[in-house]
């Protein structure tokens, strides 16, 4: 009889200690999302604008437009400056001095609720990247910059180009006073976790990879927000009548596996978990900087 009460109080005690392990990562992933804040803030401090999601051309902190990611150039703001003195800002991240940086672990870069995955040791081409094959994988990233949304989420809105763009997105260097949106109603960051691998749902696609999210080193990460069908197998077009805006795919979408929704850092410094059912055209406008749409339509 004993050994039953005590099956029966095992059964009732697992989930309770499941659900305070998974707010204790949740705790995690919140905090480390707020550390990004505070080091895209310095940076701003330093440069007066915010790094770019990428660079292809000359641009705050990166004066030869090599390709660098954004998380290499904030390592000073995150107590990370050893390996910031490491990191050859002179090229490109494929290069093999920044790849072997790469394989450091940041844990400010990784969410806590990430199942582990398996060591990715080649990377496709993509140019002017040419194919990678690895001594050590590429330490993962479960964070990316927004760069704005596909103007077909919206096409009377989004008519102007400008208007899709957010904080951070290509070649960017927008500065606080850009964000005419309103800096704690715009998105700068999200989760986009377990890349390069692909999940659908919550189930990882056997057989495929992305193309991008090798590591915090990578500097082609980033996306904009496209819209998803709720199977998570068409992005930005062939919509069905409600179009999801996270938590279908990883496939350079909002994507985590807190249950219920996603992390965003916005442009102020805070930290809020949005709910996956969201409206698509609501994050949207939290996504945009400067398209007014926060209006009472909204």
């Amino acid at each position: 009889m004993s050994v039953a009460i005590i099956s029966v109080l095992i059964g009732l005690l697992l989930p309770a200690v499941q659900m305070a392990r998974e707010a204790a990562r949740r705790t995690g992933c919140r905090n480390n999302l707020r550390q990004l804040g505070l080091a895209l803030h310095n940076f701003h401090d330093v440069y007066r604008a915010f790094p770019a999601s990428g660079w292809t051309r000359s641009g705050p902190g990166n004066p030869g437009g090599h390709y660098i990611s954004w998380r290499a150039m904030i390592l000073p703001y995150l107590e990370q400056s050893a390996l910031h003195k490491g990191y050859d800002f002179r090229a490109n991240w494929w290069s093999s001095q920044n790849l072997d940086n790469g394989t450091n672990l940041l844990t400010v870069y990784q969410c806590p609720s990430t199942p582990t995955q398996q060591a990715i040791l080649q990377a496709v081409s993509k140019s002017p990247r040419p194919k990678l094959d690895l001594n050590r994988a590429l330490a993962r990233a479960d964070y990316e910059a927004l760069m704005g949304v596909r103007a077909v989420i919206d096409p009377v809105r989004y008519q102007d180009k400008e208007m899709t763009r957010g904080v951070m997105h290509r070649n960017s260097s927008v500065r606080f006073a850009d964000i005419t949106d309103g800096t704690s109603m715009t998105v700068v960051v999200t989760e986009c976790a377990a890349r390069p691998a692909v999940y659908r749902r919550r189930y990882k696609v056997p057989g495929i990879r992305n193309d991008q999210g090798y590591g915090w080193v990578d500097s082609e990460s980033a996306f904009s927000l496209d819209g998803a069908a709720e199977d998570g197998l068409r992005q930005g077009e062939g919509w069905p009548a409600t179009p999801r805006g996270m938590n279908v795919t990883n496939e350079n979408e909002p994507y985590s596996f807190h249950s219920g929704g996603v992390y965003f850092l916005f442009a102020d410094g805070h930290v809020d978990f949005l709910n996956e059912s969201i409206d698509l055209k609501l994050l949207a406008a939290l996504t945009t900087r400067s398209a007014g749409e926060l209006t009472p339509d909204f």
